[in-house]
């Protein structure tokens, strides 16, 4: 299993459930909106986290993590209001909603890291002042 498999996975669960959940959405104007909205920012996390594992420097994949990051965010925000207004199972509302949060925290926790592990290596590049040589 490549490194990121997992996180992945499971964010294609995610948007999977997602999915059924949107199927169960109302076909009113208010279901449409909070539909699609929803629909666009689940699928979209999975679809940006592949992304991020092809990026081509650590700045691009830290960024992109931070775009996960977004999106699974707007998703809870979503996944809440659904909660509120009590248009969908709660059990399932509730559950899917567990799994956003969970997400929320290791793509959270994943961006930190490598945030981090970019700037200990651009640490590591830089000379520190007054090392090295004077030229005498």
């Amino acid at each position: 299993m490549a490194k990121g498999d997992d996180i992945q996975a499971r964010l294609m669960v995610f948007a999977s459930e997602v999915l059924d959940i949107f199927d169960q959405l109302p076909k009113t104007t208010a279901g449409s909106h909070i539909a699609g909205q929803l629909v666009r920012s689940a699928t979209s996390a999975a679809l940006n986290y592949a992304e991020a594992r092809g990026a081509e420097s650590k700045n691009d994949f830290v960024h992109t993590l931070g775009l996960v990051f977004k999106e699974l965010n707007e998703s809870e925000v979503w996944l809440e209001l659904i909660l509120a207004r009590g248009i969908v199972s709660e059990v399932q509302a509730t559950e899917v909603l567990q799994h956003c949060k969970a997400l929320c925290r290791i793509v959270g926790a994943s961006r930190r890291t490598a945030r981090a592990n970019d700037a200990g290596a651009r640490k590591m590049e830089k000379p520190e002042a007054g090392s090295g040589s004077s030229g005498n």
